[in-house]
């Protein structure tokens, strides 16, 4: 925006998004600051929201748990898939190496007394956990603590999940209260951002934690304490605490909860479903409300109240219920507005608005009210639309937590032992070789198993995929492991049938033949009904 002769002129996105004398947008006045302030100034506000929306409102709840159970679901495992040629194995070796390693972190990984810290849950329930706090509260963190090892527990690694309210600026303050300043400094002189310190480059160095929760009155006496833990040990240079988040913005130290953008929306569908049920609810009541010339007090039928009887004794208030007379004192009168409910618009509009913050959730309202009406079509176009998201989440927390945790076991199973990996601990070349993963969560789902099947044929066939990607994509198995019970259950069944059975790749080439028959069949089928 400029000036010519005294008569100011709009130029560019000044005539657009950034005209101050639009009437559309001279009322939209932004007053942005940078990431501190426009988000740790109100994340407790945040959390706090959208943990209550989560506890009280059924499409938060749907949108966090639906994310919970397709990105981690009964927990993502471990598949040891190490570099053979960087490390000279042969495959037969490798394949030895990876099983026998899979086995002894399943050793850890699935007893709560020998991961937890606390004991309360096994590795994959703290997937779990660690995915939901993350979505409700922006980020979590675990931190790395060590225990006596047993004759059954041989490792002492133990993670400890902290909740992300705990890590915060220290105060002097036994509590502290919101909204609050967020930014301290350290006594090595480095500052810190709502917990986190950084140094002079802003890289972070260490963590703050409390052992209170921000005003937490459980136990007025208790004083709050700040343990300050480092992000990396000093010589073995492994991380002391994980910090699971999603970065948004540049500079950026805490995570915003999942839920930030649609508190609004998600609070004002919420408020209009609870009409919508308290209005269907009092229209199905039958109350009768009787008029008399003395004192409904002097009545001695003023008893009827349904079968709970009466809920509140005060004078100014009356009750509504099924079968429930209510006697009016002299000169009152009642006036009861008739809505008509239920109402037709309610489904639609609601529809409408799950579209909208589904999409901002990426996951679209099929999937977020669990409602698949649509065509077969539309369906799987919305669930390839939410794997998107899910899988993109999956390598977030592995790569935040489970990786990371992966590579301090094995430092420790490696050092104890109980994995043999030379050169681990000496060369970072061959370490990376070593630690290289894949970690296998719940698949996508089939709408339509024929289809979906005869596609990953077609696509083993043409060299667009593998067996061993199709068999977790479809079922989320593992094709080396599927072939090797095949090959047992088809002995068996040569055994009871005789030597004239069909062999494995019979069966296979018979399944590839009837599915193929069976989707060319039904294409037809949908063509004649176009």
């Amino acid at each position: 925006m400029h000036t010519q002769g005294g008569r100011v002129l709009n130029k560019g996105y000044s005539e657009g998004g950034a005209s101050y004398t639009s009437k559309v947008m001279k009322g939209m006045v932004p007053n942005s600051g940078g990431p501190r302030e426009d988000i740790d100034y109100n994340l407790q506000t945040l959390r706090e929201r959208c943990r209550m929306l989560y506890m009280d409102a059924p499409l938060c709840a749907s949108a966090i748990n639906t994310n919970r159970t397709n990105v981690v679901g009964v927990g993502l495992r471990l598949k040891s898939t190490i570099d053979r040629e960087a490390l000279g194995m042969t495959q037969e070796a490798a394949e030895e190496w990876q099983k026998n390693t899979e086995a002894e972190f399943n050793l850890w990984a699935s007893r709560k007394q020998a991961c937890d810290a606390i004991g309360m849950n096994d590795f994959y329930s703290i997937q779990q956990l660690c995915l939901m706090s993350w979505l409700m509260s922006g980020d979590v963190f675990a931190v790395i603590k060590r225990r006596k090892t047993t004759k059954l527990t041989p490792y002492s690694l133990r993670l400890h999940v902290v909740e992300a309210d705990r890590v915060r600026t220290p105060t002097d303050g036994a509590t502290l209260t919101y909204p609050s300043i967020t930014t301290g400094k350290a006594e090595n002189g480095n500052m810190i951002f709502d917990g986190v310190e950084v140094d002079v480059s802003g890289a972070v160095v260490a963590y703050y934690i409390a052992n209170t929760y921000p005003n937490e009155i459980s136990d007025l006496t208790k004083t709050t304490d700040f343990i300050r833990v480092e992000a990396y040990g000093g010589e073995s240079e492994l991380p002391n605490i994980l910090h699971v988040m999603a970065s948004e913005r540049p500079d950026q130290y805490r995570g915003v909860p999942y839920l930030a953008q649609t508190i609004k929306p998600m609070l004002q569908m919420r408020r209009y479903t609870d009409a919508e049920i308290m209005a269907a609810v009092v229209q199905s009541f039958f109350t009768a409300w009787i008029k008399i010339n003395t004192g409904a007090d002097e009545n001695p039928l003023n008893e009827v109240c349904g079968e709970a009887g009466e809920l509140s004794h005060e004078e100014n208030e009356y009750e509504m219920g099924p079968g429930t007379i209510n006697f009016l004192e002299p000169n009152e009168d009642i006036g009861v507005t008739s809505p008509s409910h239920p109402n037709n618009g309610f489904e639609a509009f609601m529809r409408a608005m799950c579209e909208q913050v589904g999409a901002c959730l990426e996951v679209p309202a099929d999937l977020l009210l669990k409602s698949f009406n649509s065509s077969y079509s539309a369906s799987r176009a919305a669930l390839l639309e939410a794997w998107k998201g899910f899988k993109m989440r999956r390598v977030w927390l592995t790569n935040d937590l489970c990786k990371p945790t992966y590579e301090i076991w094995m430092t420790e199973a490696v050092a104890r032992g109980r994995i043999s990996a030379p050169g681990f601990l000496t060369d970072p070349i061959i370490r990376q070789a070593y630690l290289k993963s894949e970690w296998i969560g719940p698949s996508q789902g089939q709408l339509d198993p024929t289809k979906e099947v005869s596609a990953a044929i077609s696509a083993i066939e043409n060299g667009l995929s593998t067996r061993e990607a199709e068999a977790i994509r479809l079922n989320g198995s593992e094709y080396s492991a599927n072939v090797d019970k095949l090959t047992v259950e088809n002995e068996k069944l040569k055994a009871a049938n005789g030597q004239n059975a069909p062999d494995l790749g019979q069966q296979i080439q018979n399944f590839i033949t009837k599915t193929a028959e069976y989707a060319a069949k039904k294409e037809v089928e949908e063509h004649d009904n176009r």
